[in-house]
């Protein structure tokens, strides 16, 4: 084990799970150690909740990310998502679709088929997510999200090509779920810009996955029940000071699944959109309680992906 443990650290990994629990020395580009994000922003509706509630709350928000896919979104949505998040120097990251879930395969809902995630099926859901992206970024999108490492790859060429901008900001979903500092530097290898761990990882495997990568890790502090439903806002001042630069993300335990989402389930995502905001709220108010030290992103921070109104 001694000789396996020296060659994984010769390839520039931590030979083990980090117990110690080191301070991470990396930062975002401003300097600071965390920022806040909102998930399930379903629509415009849930994006003007979520300014709402965040005046009310008097929270700062740098990132709203959505789930149900650019392609369940008309392009006057997407515009005013657009414009409503420009206004605010708030990031918003749309889903790329379709994914596997969305497909005629029966292995998304067999008992052992679920490993199979929200990747693309086929040669054809890489064109249809290619497209996808196209058409977001036309219309002044800059940060997408993605959950299949190949399209991850292809988009990486685009950028590369001049097939999509340069500047934009890809965002590994959740449900990809690697786990550990090797796979995860695989990622920020073929393109990504910054990854949503598993929402289970303890703060000593948190620790080893920032020792190898240096992008932004995105965390689950409240997770939705079918990611773990846990709750983990005490270790928030430990996983910033572990894991920085990190997106603490708050999502909603005892909520409904709303994906696809659409204007027949606005309000209900409304009400849990406020609370994600409120939950922000708490997270925020024990990290003042107990670390107050910690450095939190200002709002606007040039680096966050903003939408480009000039198309």
């Amino acid at each position: 084990m001694k000789e396996t443990r020296q060659f994984i650290q010769s390839l520039g990994f931590p030979d083990s799970d980090l117990n110690d629990l080191p301070t991470s020395k990396k930062r975002f580009p401003d300097g600071a150690q965390y920022r806040i994000e909102i998930p399930s922003v379903e629509g415009p509706e849930a994006v003007k909740a979520v300014l709402s509630a965040k005046e009310v709350h008097q929270v700062d928000i740098h990132r709203i990310s959505q789930g149900s896919g650019i392609m369940l979104l008309t392009d006057d949505e997407i515009i005013e998502m657009r414009d409503l998040c420009n206004e605010q120097k708030i990031e918003l990251s749309l889903f790329v679709g379709p994914r596997g879930t969305f497909d005629v395969t029966a292995m998304q809902r067999a008992s052992a088929g679920q490993i199979a995630g929200l990747r693309s099926q086929g040669m054809n859901q890489l064109v249809y997510a290619i497209e996808d992206i196209k058409r977001a970024c036309k219309l002044g999108i800059r940060s997408i999200l993605v959950a299949d490492e190949g399209l991850l790859s292809l988009v990486n060429e685009a950028k590369k090509g001049g097939q999509l901008p340069s500047d934009l900001v890809v965002k590994v979903s959740v449900q990809v779920a690697h786990a550990n500092p090797v796979s995860i530097r695989i990622m920020e290898t073929i393109g990504a810009n910054t990854y949503n761990v598993p929402t289970d990882l303890t703060l000593d495997k948190l620790a080893a996955i920032r020792e190898a990568v240096d992008i932004p890790i995105d965390m689950y502090v409240e997770a939705p029940d079918d990611v773990g439903g846990f709750i983990r806002y005490y270790d928030i001042p430990e996983i910033i000071r572990i894991a920085a630069p990190v997106y603490i993300k708050f999502g909603l335990r005892n909520a409904p699944n709303i994906y696809p989402s659409g204007t027949h389930l606005e309000d209900t995502v409304v009400r849990l959109t406020k609370e994600r905001v409120r939950r922000a709220k708490l997270g925020l108010d024990i990290i003042q309680r107990y670390a107050p030290e910690l450095n939190m992103s200002p709002a606007g921070s040039i680096d966050l992906g903003l939408t480009n109104v000039k198309v």
